[in-house]
């Protein structure tokens, strides 16, 4: 098992749902009460990474998938990627749901084992990383038409992960703002006009 500096892949995946600048917490994406200061310096981000691995290493071992596992720590997050090609791609399934339910089975293994609440996050062949760049564009691109034309637009339902990638490139845009609707798992971005 290898370590490797990957903080490109994580943002920060908690339902988070950023409101004009603001944020508001809720749900439990991978959101949790247990926040740095729980005696996890790296020690227990280290160990819930180890533990994750372990359990990937088995999983593949068991799908007979090649793949590296690269472990790294970003702030209060452990960061677990799976590297590889072919058959990989499986495990990230339609829009992210296969590896979505793979990230909270490799959580409950790394709480299992370290006693803690696990908030890691795990990547599978850089679709995290894809996804956050397309996500951008696409809050970027949908603000600055909001702006030009005046009239709000709504998004397609996404994860926490993806509205708080949408609300920051959004953020970034005079003129326009962003905030969520909906139940999950159909909440959705609204980009609107910014109020004057």
């Amino acid at each position: 098992m290898s370590e490797n500096a990957s903080t490109d892949l994580v943002g920060t995946e908690d339902d988070t749902d950023v409101v004009a600048g603001a944020e508001r917490t809720g749900g439990d994406e991978g959101g949790s009460t247990d926040r740095p200061g729980r005696e996890d310096s790296g020690d227990v981000l280290v160990a819930e990474g180890d533990a994750a691995g372990d359990y990937l290493e088995r999983l593949l071992d068991i799908l007979d998938y090649d793949g590296d596992i690269d472990l790294d720590v970003d702030g209060s997050r452990a960061v677990v990627s799976i590297i590889g090609e072919g058959d990989i791609h499986k495990l990230i399934g339609e829009r992210g749901e296969v590896l979505d339910a793979l990230q909270e089975l490799t959580r409950l293994a790394a709480m299992a084992e370290t006693g803690h609440r696990s908030r890691l996050m795990l990547d599978i062949a850089g679709y995290r990383a894809r996804r956050r760049t397309e996500l951008g564009d696409l809050g970027t691109r949908t603000a600055n038409e909001v702006v030009q034309t005046g009239e709000a637009v709504r998004l397609s339902p996404m994860n926490p992960f993806e509205r708080k990638i949408v609300h920051d490139a959004v953020a970034a845009v005079s003129g326009a703002e962003s905030s969520s609707e909906g139940e999950e798992p159909r909440r959705r971005v609204v980009v609107s006009p910014a109020a004057s």
